[in-house]
């Protein structure tokens, strides 16, 4: 199947995005409209991070292994996801980019590596699907690096 592309701008710098993105944990946050029940290990950073969650789109719940396989900062992380039994296998992969405006363009790529018959045969519906949920994450990105940016710049506390 054909990849899905996603992307969005954001005022942060890619090396204040990479900081955040790099942190299994804060993905979460942005992902948590279809992806639930976060449970981490390995390192909480960088390659060999993992998380395995529950995946909810078109009706369907599976569970889904998240590594990060791939870290090079300040510009690409890559994730491999396993899911349906090792049946479906793909690849996650932030693009980090400075824009002329001092900010960042995040662009997330879904690759398919091994893809299950069923998800084949209904391969439009299938990347509809994915694309939407991905355009939502990248929305919920740039909020979550936003509510983190103002976070670090607010004046101390009493």
């Amino acid at each position: 199947m054909r990849p899905v592309i996603v992307s969005t701008d954001v005022a942060q710098t890619p090396e204040q995005v990479y900081d955040f993105l790099d942190v299994m944990a804060h993905h979460e946050r942005f992902t948590d409209h279809y992806l639930t029940g976060w449970r981490y290990s390995g390192p909480a950073r960088g390659v060999g991070s993992r998380a395995t969650v529950t995946a909810t789109l078109g009706g369907r719940r599976t569970d889904v292994a998240i590594e990060v396989v791939e870290a090079q900062a300040p510009r690409r992380i890559v994730e491999r996801n396993v899911s349906a039994a090792g049946r479906r296998q793909a690849c996650g992969t932030y693009l980090i980019e400075g824009s002329a405006a001092g900010g960042s363009r995040i662009s997330f790529t879904y690759a398919w590596i091994r893809v299950p018959l069923a998800d084949r045969l209904s391969a439009p519906v299938v990347r509809a699907v994915v694309r939407r949920a991905n355009r939502t994450v990248m929305r919920r990105l740039a909020a979550a690096l936003a509510q983190e940016a103002a976070r670090s710049e607010a004046p101390p506390g009493p």
